[in-house]
């Protein structure tokens, strides 16, 4: 599937997705140039890339520290770059619910900026991270890409104006955009900490640190979680695709099943119960829905795997049961005791 080495940029390198894209090009021998501020993304994602792969393999790795707020930082990491894969964002439901302003700023402004940046460079192919939010208040299940609501935050707002820009590039530039609508993906060196930590990581320190998980409402809000190997794949992929009839558009990455927070926090505490006794009795705790939470989530990828060839590898199941080793591993002792709000988007 991949090519003779070619050069990528991997926005939001640092972050969770991209460090695990950064990881999987750089092992396929290709050459990378990363670009992060690290707002959100960690040096110590990098690092744990650099102890998994070879000395010769990270040697083919970039690295620039920038913001893609800056059109000339963009210009410049764009430059002889064959692909871009964009993940830099400020993620979060509820941070854009806090900093709206924020939100746009980064997930719209410098989402032009690097378009505009890689028009330039005649980049070959810009993958692009969107994100299940799109679909809104939309009822239908499973969710199919040309069917979408109306948006419940400002974060969801940025991923589909992401994907209007995008649209509009292609056909007044003729550059080649792919926009992947991620489904909750979760997997190693996701941050556990944090007031806007993803559930899997957050609920798995919590746990291990006898911390009451709080649930938002009910817990049978469902979700279609997908482990970071299958969005690796999609990525990639999306990248390298030769067909004219998969590029510019949009393609759902999910597992295409969905499972309940009740049931994810049984399969987790299943999971923990044998090396964390304390487990034993333990309950989640409920609260209140959130403001711009999406009730039920579960996509139909047949989409992308007609187009794209996509085919994920994991399940739930399956990635919970490979990671757990690396969350319970980097689970930290926190500051404080109450419970953080936690992100199911």
């Amino acid at each position: 599937m991949m090519p003779d080495r070619r050069v990528w940029l991997i926005t939001g390198v640092a972050g969770f997705i991209g460090c695990n894209l950064l990881e999987a090009l750089l092992r396929s021998e290709q050459r990378v140039v990363g670009l992060d501020n690290y707002a959100t993304g960690r040096l110590s994602n990098l690092e744990d890339v650099r102890q998994n792969v070879s000395a010769d393999e990270w040697e083919r790795f970039t690295m620039i520290k920038g913001d893609i707020g800056d059109l000339e930082v963009c210009r410049q990491a764009c430059a002889g770059v064959d692909y871009v894969l964009h993940q830099a964002a400020l993620g979060s439901v509820p941070r854009s619910l806090a900093h709206p302003t924020a939100t746009n700023g980064s997930n719209v402004g410098g989402f032009v900026n690097m378009l505009d940046a890689a028009r330039g460079a005649n980049v070959g192919r810009f993958v692009f991270a969107s994100s299940s939010s799109v679909y809104g208040d939309h009822p239908v299940l499973p969710k199919v890409e040309e069917q979408i609501g109306n948006c419940l935050s400002p974060y969801a707002v940025s991923k589909r104006v992401d994907e209007l820009y995008a649209e509009v590039f292609s056909r007044c530039y003729g550059i080649e955009c792919i926009g992947l609508r991620y489904f909750n993906v979760f997997g190693p060196r996701q941050d556990p900490e944090g007031a806007y930590a993803a559930v899997v990581p957050k609920w798995i320190a919590a746990m291990i640190q006898n911390q009451t998980v709080e649930i938002n409402g009910d817990g049978e809000t469902s979700r279609d979680f997908c482990y970071v190997t299958n969005t690796v794949q999609a990525n990639l992929r999306a990248a390298l695709v030769d067909d004219a009839k998969a590029t510019n558009k949009v393609y759902n990455v999910a597992v295409g099943e969905s499972a309940t927070l009740n049931e994810l926090y049984e399969m987790l505490r299943l999971r923990l119960l044998p090396r964390f006794p304390h487990l034993a009795e333990a309950k989640a705790h409920y609260r209140d829905f959130r403001s711009g939470d999406v009730r039920h989530s579960h996509a139909d990828i047949s989409k992308a795997r007609a187009l794209l060839g996509y085919e994920p590898t994991y399940r739930l199941q399956d990635g919970l049961d490979e990671a757990l080793d690396w969350f319970v591993h980097n689970a930290e002792q926190p500051e404080r005791a109450e419970a953080l709000d936690v992100d199911v988007d």
